[in-house]
């Protein structure tokens, strides 16, 4: 047994998601966000790395689970870059899906499945810039500018952390940006002082119920920290319904609380994150 002692879930259902994992991990996801979860949420997106535990807590439980996913909003290339996951011993069948699902990258063959970048995700990245300065929030609303995240040809984000005020940049361009959206075919989905204008009909709820069912798994537990990840959340009250138990770990912080009020588990960030997956590894080693 190691030194990490299982945090304990605050629910009868993430109880029985525990121990259905426990029972029977050959079988059991574990499904992760990226940013927020297994990242430290940072100023400048770019510069966003795993956690330095992260990387060797998921290399001693992945050989010991079914499936371990990371779900995240990011191109899933630079979700594989910023986690260092390529290359791991441990981590051979690691999958990442990135854009939410619509991107698909295999540990085992270095293999990256991609779409065609959307048309309004194009129209959008160029007109951005452009469209925040008539705005007055390119350069003279806020001292500091909002920060334009290219995300290749699948999304775009505007982030507002490096504003004077960046819940107020936040909300003031939650309107136009939506417009923008729509008029493109795009949906805005907010985030951590991020807005991300992406096409519809993909998000992590989907991907998590389709890679569980796919691997006919027999519990499934999924952590993150956002609100993208409310619909991973709703995909697990659904597996529930049908009989496959799961545990709901938020990644606490104090700018979205919604998940920690739907959680089984809160735990204290990337670090919490980390000492979590390590507590399953010595569980499972045991």
């Amino acid at each position: 047994m190691g030194s990490h002692s299982l945090p304990t879930a605050t629910t009868p259902a993430g109880k029985a998601g525990y121990e259905a994992l426990l029972a029977e991990p050959e079988r059991a996801v574990v499904a992760l966000d990226f940013d927020g979860t297994l990242a430290p949420i940072v100023a400048d997106p770019e510069q966003a790395r795993a956690h330095p535990g992260a990387v060797p807590a998921l290399a001693r439980l992945a050989p010991r689970v079914g499936s371990v996913v990371v779900i995240t909003g990011r191109p899933a290339g630079v979700a594989v870059r910023y986690g260092g996951f390529a290359g791991v011993k441990g981590l051979e069948h690691l999958t990442v899906l990135g854009h939410y699902g619509a991107e698909r990258w295999e540990a085992a063959t270095g293999e990256l499945r991609a779409p065609a970048d959307d048309p309004g995700v194009l129209a959008v990245r160029a007109e951005l810039p452009g469209f925040l300065d008539n705005l007055g929030a390119w350069r003279h609303t806020w001292v500091e500018t909002a920060h334009i995240e290219h995300k290749g040809g699948r999304a775009v984000a505007v982030h507002t952390r490096r504003t004077d005020d960046p819940e107020a940049a936040l909300e003031s361009l939650r309107g136009p940006l939506t417009e923008l959206a729509t008029r493109h075919g795009l949906i805005v989905e907010p985030g951590r002082m991020v807005l991300e204008l992406r096409p519809p009909g993909m998000d992590k709820g989907v991907a998590l119920a389709d890679h569980v069912r796919a691997a006919d798994a027999s519990a499934v537990l999924y952590g993150g920290d956002d609100l993208g990840d409310l619909a991973a959340f709703d995909a697990v009250d659904r597996l529930r319904a049908e009989g496959v138990p799961g545990v709901l770990v938020c990644s606490g912080s104090s700018e979205v609380t919604a998940l920690a009020e739907r959680a089984d588990l809160v735990v204290d960030g990337p670090a919490g994150m980390v000492r979590l997956l390590e507590s399953l590894a010595d569980a499972l080693e045991g």
